[in-house]
């Protein structure tokens, strides 16, 4: 399942998920989201065609542990989650979906960690944060081989435009203003 949009939108409310309900973009991010809600966002979505990436840290009333990540995948049938935690990863892949390792690089000593985190997990993608660093989304890349997406502190054209140009596949943004540029 390659992803073949240069942007990734990733929602934070219903008004801008029913906005691009209508739009081209075949995957969707869902980032902030109650567990109730979970299994109705994702119905709607595939009966629009879409395709959603659910971020499993960040569902209120779910801990992000393997037992949620079967749930997501099992009864709410997501299409991939992204996650900071090795072992919400590895049931991802183990049930066939996106599989997408959350990285927040702060400092050498986390890519270091980084680098053996994605060892044994091996994700499908990586996220990179903040993905306004172009020099470490190209040498994460070219030390993994895995197609990265650049997220966090993404505010400008110019900031996609270095990402993609340092080697990202994609941009998660929640700025709609990038999401309209980009829809193509």
């Amino acid at each position: 399942m390659a992803i073949q949009h240069k942007i990734l939108p990733a929602v934070r409310n219903m008004k801008d998920f029913e906005k691009l309900l209508e739009s081209p973009y075949e995957y969707l991010v869902l980032l902030d989201s109650h567990i109730s809600q979970l299994k109705s966002i994702v119905q709607l979505a595939n009966r629009h065609n879409k395709k959603m990436l659910v971020h499993a840290d960040l569902i209120h009333g779910l801990k992000n542990d393997e037992y949620a990540a079967e749930f997501l995948c099992q009864e709410i049938k997501v299409a991939g989650l992204i996650s900071t935690r090795a072992n919400v990863i590895l049931t991802a892949k183990k049930k066939g979906i996106l599989a997408i390792q959350r990285l927040f690089l702060l400092d050498s000593s986390a890519l270091n960690k980084s680098y053996v985190l994605l060892e044994r997990t091996k994700p499908d993608y990586i996220e990179v944060l903040p993905g306004v660093m172009p020099n470490i989304i190209s040498e994460v890349h070219n030390h993994t081989g895995i197609p990265i997406f650049a997220g966090g502190l993404i505010r400008t054209i110019e900031d996609v435009e270095n990402a993609l140009t340092a080697g990202a596949t994609a941009v998660t943004t929640s700025r709609t203003e990038l999401w309209d540029y980009y829809v193509t």
